[in-house]
């Protein structure tokens, strides 16, 4: 059983917390930059940077503090190493450095993807073998976990993540930043008008989005040009209906597939309320696998899943050096 004081500024929050033993939360600070970004209608890395240097010596205190504990008491520095923004992760490495270095901890750099299933850890005892829809503004993912710390990648998306994907379609439909909230919520009160071509793909488990914002793109002209009407509501609902359908449809194929124990969600997506019907949905015709939905700040970046995946690496003594430089593009353990 471990304290760590993890780290997680590989975007545009930056975030400390206190973990002890992967599970119990003793601190989670997270400070957003959210409002900053939307007036530029996406995060801009050197902004994002700039305004971590500004905040993370206040985090990291003000997470200690919550905490109610010292330097002492931890036993390693979490940190997220990527992916991400470079100049975003690399203020978050070099604070995790410095501490290490002060205070003569070890240092266990964490993958950010990992740390968003690990998330899944403070809602239930993950079970194995495990199935992750691992969804967010860069990634799309269906990871298998045979046992504690074994990914493999089953697919991926051919272009666009469907966060991305998401924040695209909210630009074309001039709906603002972040896209993924807007379009979810406007959806509700949309209606099947529109039609749009599934996103096909060569891989059995592999995603693609970019055809899909496209095609919003070119249904929009088409309307416009003929004089009709664009309906936001109805776009936004038949794009979130396709792009989520795929995601959900290849989730549940790997479920038949594999005949995991346990299929978790994870990643800032996951917080898509239709998402989470759609698989609640279909999950109910296979009860012999654990579904597990998080809360919702489970979901957005935090440095409680750099947590709780760095128990797993501390109890497997994953420890990192201080050469490690971020890496903006750095893949799962055992990924090719």
């Amino acid at each position: 059983m471990a304290i760590l004081l993890a780290i997680e500024t590989s975007c545009d929050e930056t975030a400390c917390a206190i973990v002890k033993d992967g599970k119990e939360i003793l601190s989670n600070i997270v400070s957003s930059q959210i409002n900053v970004h939307t007036l530029y209608g996406g995060v801009v890395p050197e902004v994002a940077s700039r305004i971590h240097v500004e905040n993370i010596s206040a985090v990291i205190d003000e997470a200690i503090k919550k905490a109610n504990i010292s330097m002492e008491d931890v036993d390693g520095i979490a940190y997220t190493l990527g992916p991400g923004l470079i100049g975003s992760l690399h203020v978050g490495v070099q604070a995790a450095k410095t501490l290490a270095f002060l205070y003569n901890k070890p240092l266990i750099p964490i993958n950010h993807m990992t740390g968003h299933i690990y998330a899944n850890a403070f809602v239930s005892e993950l079970k194995f073998p495990l199935l992750a829809l691992v969804v967010s503004g860069g990634h799309s993912e269906l990871v298998w976990m045979k046992n504690d710390w074994d990914f493999k990648v089953l697919g991926t998306t051919r272009d666009d993540a469907i966060g991305e994907a998401y924040d695209k379609v909210a630009r074309v439909l001039g709906l603002g930043y972040p896209g993924g909230p807007i379009i979810d919520k406007l959806a509700k009160e949309g209606e099947a008008h529109y039609q749009l071509p599934t996103p096909k793909t060569d891989g059995a488990y592999d995603f693609s989005f970019s055809g899909l914002k496209t095609a919003v793109l070119q249904l929009k002209a088409r309307e416009e040009k003929k004089g009709a009407e664009v309906k936001p509501a109805d776009l936004a609902y038949a794009f979130q209906e396709t792009a989520l359908h795929s995601l959900v449809s290849k989730t549940i194929q790997a479920v038949k597939d594999y005949q995991p124990s346990m299929l978790v969600l994870a990643g800032g997506v996951a917080a898509n309320s239709r998402l989470r019907e759609l698989i609640q949905s279909e999950m109910e015709k296979h009860p012999e696998c654990e579904l597990v939905i998080p809360p919702l700040w489970c979901c957005t970046d935090n440095a409680a899943m750099i947590g709780a995946a760095g128990e797993i690496a501390y109890q497997h003594e994953l420890f990192g050096d201080f050469d490690a430089s971020a890496d903006p593009s750095l893949m799962m353990p055992g990924e090719e």
